[in-house]
């Protein structure tokens, strides 16, 4: 055209907006994986209706979950060798916490933890996860860590009732199958009665301790994913243990300060550390943050499912240990798999 100006780039102009286009392409799908991950937003009624693939990676969070959590059985065994369970439990929150709350800060920012609903965060979180944790290091105290995931098998109960009675939706007939098949695999793995060599009284009083555990911890997991939904998933769970630690540390002071109960023996040494760090960082901050990433992708009944397979995970560790193989333990995992797919259905 007479009197326009064609503007020609150079190469290394063209070169350069390539690059750049590039970059800000690459750096678009890593902020949308991240948040993919870290679960940012949305309510649990949400995810749960979206797309099959965000069921199927809420079952993989379970299963990350399950393995981490199981690995925290043998670890906190060995402990409570020399730990006093109220002393073990806040040790366990305290080290979850000073890996989850640096790194919130770091994915979310400063502003993420002052507008956050801490008094009911708090709150929550201590009834929940706080007297959960202890109620079910107590059980393991007065059982093993076996037979602790075997008595979970009560959590997929607690769990569907718990959501029940908040949304009132109707059970379909396949969860309905799928539960009764995951409360099955869960007695199927306990061989039909105590450990060898346990104690009857002290049996039925981990079950007590172990089933409310699982129905507090049950109810917590809704609220943590209902309440704070404008969390990511890495907020949600460190907001909610924060409670916990509060609850444990109040507790353990006061037992201590009345003769009640005592501090660990040693606390410093690579062994107990190492221990302490499966158990907390393991076994509590990694497990806790998959645990709510699934819980808003499958629900909270759906995904309690896959507590029931967590014996079978304690047992492939201990064989790892010099443990033996177990076929009812086995069955019952394999059962409770069948019954997770027939749920979702």
């Amino acid at each position: 055209m007479v009197g326009s100006k064609v503007r020609v780039l150079h190469p290394t102009t063209c070169k350069m907006q390539n690059n750049q286009k590039v970059e800000t392409d690459i750096l678009s799908k890593t902020r949308a994986t991240m948040q993919g991950i870290f679960g940012k937003g949305g309510t649990m009624s949400d995810s749960v209706s979206r797309a099959p693939s965000r069921a199927a990676t809420g079952n993989i969070y379970c299963i990350i979950s399950m393995v981490v959590w199981a690995a925290g059985f043998p670890a906190a065994e060995v402990l409570l060798e020399t730990w006093d369970p109220l002393a073990l439990v806040t040790g366990r929150f305290c080290m979850a916490l000073a890996v989850l709350l640096p790194v919130w800060i770091l994915l979310d920012g400063p502003t993420a933890l002052i507008r956050a609903r801490w008094g009911w965060g708090l709150v929550s979180g201590a009834i929940a996860f706080g007297g959960g944790a202890w109620l079910m290091i107590v059980a393991q105290s007065l059982t093993d860590p076996v037979t602790v995931a075997i008595i979970a098998a009560s959590s997929p109960i607690a769990a569907s009732l718990i959501e029940w009675l908040a949304t009132r939706k109707p059970l379909k007939r396949t969860f309905i199958l799928g539960l009764i098949a995951s409360v099955v695999g869960g007695i199927v793995a306990t061989g039909g009665g105590a450990p060898a060599g346990g104690n009857a009284a002290n049996l039925w009083a981990g079950v007590v301790c172990a089933v409310a555990s699982c129905a507090l911890f049950s109810w917590g997991s809704y609220i943590t994913v209902r309440d704070f939904a404008g969390l990511s998933a890495i907020g949600r769970t460190t907001l909610t243990l924060a409670g916990g630690l509060v609850f444990t540390a109040l507790c353990f002071i006061v037992a201590r300060a009345l003769g009640f109960a005592a501090g660990p023996a040693s606390v410093f040494d690579g062994k107990t550390l190492g221990l302490l760090a499966i158990y907390g960082i393991g076994g509590m901050a990694i497990s806790q943050f998959f645990w709510i990433a699934s819980v808003q992708r499958l629900g909270i009944g759906l995904a309690a499912f896959h507590i029931n397979v967590a014996p079978f995970y304690v047992m492939l560790i201990l064989i790892g240990l010099g443990g033996v193989w177990s076929w009812p333990q086995a069955t019952g995992a394999a059962i409770v798999a069948l019954g997770v797919i027939v749920a979702q259905r």
